[in-house]
């Protein structure tokens, strides 16, 4: 579904990303986890093209990405939600969601029911200016907003973020319902290791740029914890 191989990323001087490679199957649920600064955010948006790699490849249904925006990528079945939600706060939630609408590779035109059936506020809320909701329901337009492109992976910058326990609780329903019901391959930044360890199949765990250990979930262990998670 999703490979890196080799990838290597850098901010001027400053390198990010080393030798990096992941290997993501279709359905699959993974968690990619570390501590702040190790290239977690830059490995997501490595792959939605938002920045570009030094060397390396990325590939997605075992096609090559390089040098295909990230409007494209978006339009062959990848989701993204980043990190602080990026809606359009002057917008209407309805307009928020229509605004994807643009990128669906069945030229659809009407907001899919089923993104009112998993966030049932965003149909109340249809009129509200983004900007007037709370974090919570930003970050369910961000999701649903992702959705409307009907992708085939969908891919989240730590969606729980700032929001309140019962938000989180749905958006983890959410995204099991998506994977085990729907067969839709999830890729999750999580620092919460609870919510990882409910949603995840799998971790990767990231540390100065690299990938150094990846497992089911059930194999994450107090030790690799206090290695590579503990602050």
């Amino acid at each position: 579904m999703i490979s890196a191989s080799g990838v290597n990323q850098r901010y001027g001087s400053t390198q990010i990303l080393w030798n990096l490679d992941l290997h993501i199957e279709p359905g699959a649920c993974i968690c990619i986890m570390g501590r702040n600064g190790v290239g977690k955010t830059t490995l997501l948006k490595a792959i939605m093209g938002l920045l570009p790699i030094e060397s390396g490849d990325i590939t997605f249904d075992n096609k090559s990405l390089q040098g295909i925006s990230t409007e494209v990528r978006a339009r062959k079945g990848i989701g993204y939600v980043p990190q602080g939600r990026d809606i359009f706060p002057l917008l209407t939630v309805e307009e928020n969601l229509r605004v994807a609408l643009a990128g669906r590779r069945d030229g659809a035109k009407r907001i899919p029911n089923k993104v009112y059936e998993l966030f049932p506020v965003l149909k109340d809320m249809l009129h509200r200016r983004g900007g007037d909701l709370s974090g919570g329901q930003q970050q369910q337009l961000a999701i649903g907003r992702a959705l409307v492109l009907d992708p085939k992976v969908l891919i989240l910058d730590e969606p729980n973020e700032g929001i309140q326990p019962n938000i989180v609780k749905q958006i983890g329903d959410v995204i099991l319902k998506l994977n085990k019901e729907d067969g839709l391959t999830v890729i999750l930044v999580e620092q919460k290791l609870g919510f990882a360890r409910k949603v995840g199949k799998h971790f990767y765990l990231m540390e100065k740029g690299r990938i150094v250990a990846n497992d089911v979930m059930a194999s994450l262990s107090e030790e690799l914890i206090r290695q590579y998670l503990a602050v």
